[in-house]
């Protein structure tokens, strides 16, 4: 056995075994700190790069739902809104109907005509109130749904304008239609049943759109969903490993500072080489 007063090799492998447990040490405690055993490029730039990859995709899913959410809540509004005119044509049907009466009286008829105007009128003030987030779908603009379905937003899904203002093709009702006499009732009749046909039409129309809508929304959150779990899977840290580790590297480390203090000392062996 050499000795010198030099050079320590004992304490210098001590002290390069104690920097690398330090290291591990040290990478252990990010992991458990962060949550993640890849959090920069420099852990794996491959894995980084895969995982930024998913995250655009993820970023890119959440617009997706909220242009698809946004569109199933217009859907919404605007078939609320053709159920409750479809509800009031059935109501003015009857009124027209019974106002087509021959037999009936002055009176009767004059009641009939104020119901039937209020029923109209209605139709108006629900179609111009029928807007989310300042879309309408059914007024008389040219407003329509145009959502997002894919993370590249280079797929939509559009749901058309429906025209259910009174006077227009869906809803052949003049805004001053009036059931007052015989003749009047006959075409309100008539009129009114064509409205409750078209109507129905519009209804099958909004329905599918919502949805389809409500699928490709479904569809996008399971989606995120499994891109938010490979994600994890590539870059989250395993806490119950990394705690295991985290205890033995501890105590290895306390070994090594051991281990360095005992190196440290075998240079005093030489003084007893001198002493008598």
């Amino acid at each position: 056995m050499a000795f010198s007063i030099n050079v320590n090799a004992s304490a210098l492998s001590a002290l390069r075994n104690l920097d690398n447990t330090n290291r591990s040490l040290n990478t252990t405690q990010t992991h458990i700190n962060t949550g993640l055993k890849i959090s920069s490029a420099k852990d794996n730039a491959a894995v980084f790069s895969i995982a930024q990859k998913l995250r655009g995709d993820l970023r890119g899913l959440n617009a997706v739902k909220q242009s698809l959410d946004r569109g199933i809540s217009t859907v919404d509004v605007a078939l609320a809104a053709a159920n409750a005119i479809s509800d009031l044509l059935l109501e003015m049907k009857e009124k027209a109907v019974a106002a087509a009466d021959q037999g009936l009286d002055s009176t009767s008829r004059q009641a009939l005509t104020q119901d039937f105007r209020a029923l109209r009128d209605q139709i108006s003030t629900i179609v111009d109130n029928a807007s989310f987030n300042g879309t309408n779908i059914i007024d008389g603009g040219t407003d329509q749904i145009v959502a997002i379905t894919n993370a590249d937003a280079t797929q939509t899904l559009s749901v058309a304008h429906e025209n259910l203002t009174l006077g227009s093709s869906a809803i052949p009702i003049d805004a001053t239609q009036e059931i007052s006499t015989l003749s009047d009732a006959a075409l309100a009749v008539t009129e009114v049943g064509q409205a409750i046909n078209n109507l129905n039409s519009v209804l099958t129309r909004l329905g599918s759109g919502a949805k389809a809508l409500e699928q490709n929304r479904i569809f996008a959150g399971t989606l995120s969903d499994v891109i938010e779990v490979g994600i994890g899977n590539l870059v989250d840290a395993d806490m119950a490993k990394e705690s295991a580790n985290l205890q033995a590297l501890q105590v290895k480390q306390q070994l090594g500072i051991q281990a360095l203090s005992i190196a440290n000392q075998s240079p005093q062996q030489i003084l007893s080489l001198f002493q008598g």
